[in-house]
């Protein structure tokens, strides 16, 4: 009998390719968790370090294993706007007492080219579309250290966040213009 090392790989990928989603659905939980926990309290800080870990993890492994999938990249994406979202609704309040009033335009200059670019994916595309560049990872590494930046002086916090505002703007600017120029796809009749 021939042993077929490839496909022994195979089937030790697939066993292990809901590892990287259940990792990515933690994320998920965390982010709900932190809706019921007090912002900047012990238990907030550790579900967030956590949810952090996650979603360092997660891609990682899903390489490492080679069980990339659409469907773990789409629940990953999923997964990153829960986070994302609950941190700010949870920080906002802290943040706006903290932040100097004209950063925040800034931020809704961001976050209007980041929906046109999903606008324009899902008119184009007709589908959610975000891409998993270089520039979002560090979008989205540098925008989960501003709730790390809360532990700084106001200066530093200010200092940070207009980094933050510098890497959001390329990166989406870079997903808008990317989807501005993907061949559209037809739509399904």
């Amino acid at each position: 009998m021939k042993y077929d090392i490839k496909k022994q790989l195979k089937t030790v990928s697939a066993n292990r390719a809901w590892i990287p989603n259940l990792i990515t659905s933690f994320r998920i939980l965390g982010a709900i968790a932190m809706l019921f926990l007090g912002p900047q309290s012990r238990e907030f800080y550790v579900v967030y370090a956590l949810c952090g870990l996650s979603d360092m993890v997660d891609g990682f492994l899903a390489r490492k294993l080679r069980t990339t999938s659409a469907f773990g990249a789409k629940l990953d994406s999923i997964a990153d706007l829960s986070f994302y979202s609950v941190m700010l609704v949870r920080l906002l309040p802290v943040l706006r007492r903290r932040l100097p009033e004209w950063i925040w335009y800034l931020v809704g200059l961001v976050l209007c080219i980041r929906l046109g670019s999903y606008l324009v994916a899902a008119i184009r595309l007709h589908q959610f579309a975000a891409l998993h560049s270089v520039l979002n990872k560090l979008t989205g590494a540098s925008v989960f250290g501003i709730g790390l930046a809360l532990l700084l002086p106001d200066l530093c916090l200010t200092i940070y966040c207009l980094l933050v505002f510098g890497i959001s703007f390329t990166s989406s600017t870079q997903e808008l213009i990317h989807h501005i120029k993907a061949p559209p796809k037809p739509m399904a009749s």
